[in-house]
């Protein structure tokens, strides 16, 4: 059997529960996850200052883990870089994730985020990952993250509406949804709309068995 640790690098114990239970979805019935919340972060992860504050918390999980892969389940990939370097197990981050799988269903992507503190985060890790060629553009739906644990019909109804934009502006690109909360919603906003919409926590459980 086959041992991942979904890590929630933000300290809200729901949005662990809820984000892992669509992991495992995604996952063979031979493969065990066990989901890590990081009690040593803010509640939520909305810019640099809170990815910062998540990335020891983060290390100290994979750095005392015994698993065969190692899930990040922040968008912003926190800690992704650090990770790498102290575990010779697989480290995916559900970013980078999400942005091969739009690269390889529809060779070019935006992304749809929470709110606009974390854009820069997002725009320089696809830089820095390789993706900055293919990527047009990174924006933010003005919904905060807990939003979408608390308030999920409210919350799809506005990102539902960012979207619409976005096919107008980019019809043929695939958008990444920029959150892992938003894997909760999409199964209601794909439907709605023609674009390829991907979900990050998805993109992380249809790669694990590839590099495990």
């Amino acid at each position: 059997m086959t041992r991942v640790a979904f890590i929630n690098p933000n300290s809200t114990i729901a949005m662990t529960t809820s984000c892992a239970r669509s992991f495992v979805a995604q996952l063979p019935e031979d493969y065990h996850v066990e989901a890590i919340t990081n009690h040593q972060a803010p509640a939520a992860i909305q810019g640099p200052e809170d990815g910062d504050a998540a990335v020891p918390g983060v290390l100290d999980i994979i750095a005392n883990g015994n698993f065969d892969a190692y899930v990040i389940a922040c968008f912003d990939d926190t800690g992704l870089a650090e990770a790498r370097t102290i575990t010779q197990k697989p480290v995916i981050g559900i970013g980078q994730a999400s942005f091969h799988l739009a690269a390889l269903s529809s060779g070019r992507f935006s992304v749809l985020t929470t709110l606009a503190v974390s854009v820069p985060v997002i725009a320089g890790n696809i830089e820095v990952q390789g993706f900055g060629q293919i990527c047009d553009g990174v924006y933010a739906s003005g919904v905060p993250v807990l939003d979408l644990e608390t308030a999920p019909d409210k919350s799809r109804e506005i990102i539902s509406s960012h979207l619409q934009k976005m096919t107008v502006k980019n019809p043929s690109d695939a958008v990444v949804l920029g959150c892992a909360g938003m894997t909760n919603i999409w199964n209601k906003l794909q439907p709605d709309h023609q674009i390829t919409l991907i979900d990050p926590v998805a993109a992380a459980a249809k790669l694990i068995p590839v590099l495990v």
